[in-house]
């Protein structure tokens, strides 16, 4: 089997594992990008340059959401608190 060489994930999967390396247990959180942009003139060759925009990724991280979706989950249900864990 060849090597992989890209590992994806979904987007509710890296809100959970963001959430667990946090050590949140409460609210619904969910995933956030903050993107950049800059203007250059760019193009195949010099003589086909033309003004163009390149948006590059700033920061991902969390942000609290009202409810869950496919972006924002609980942290209550993915990162339990160990004692509530003992509770049940």
């Amino acid at each position: 089997m060849p090597e992989a060489t890209q590992i994806v994930f979904k987007h509710a999967e890296v809100v959970e594992l963001l959430i667990k390396k946090q050590n949140i247990h409460q609210g619904v959180w969910g995933l956030f990008i903050k993107f950049g942009m800059n203007a250059t003139n760019a193009g195949p060759t010099e003589a086909e340059i033309m003004p163009a925009v390149i948006i590059g990724v700033l920061e991902i991280g969390l942000q609290k959401f009202e409810k869950e979706s496919n972006i924002a989950l609980d942290a209550a249900k993915v990162n339990p608190r160990v004692r509530e864990l003992a509770e049940k």
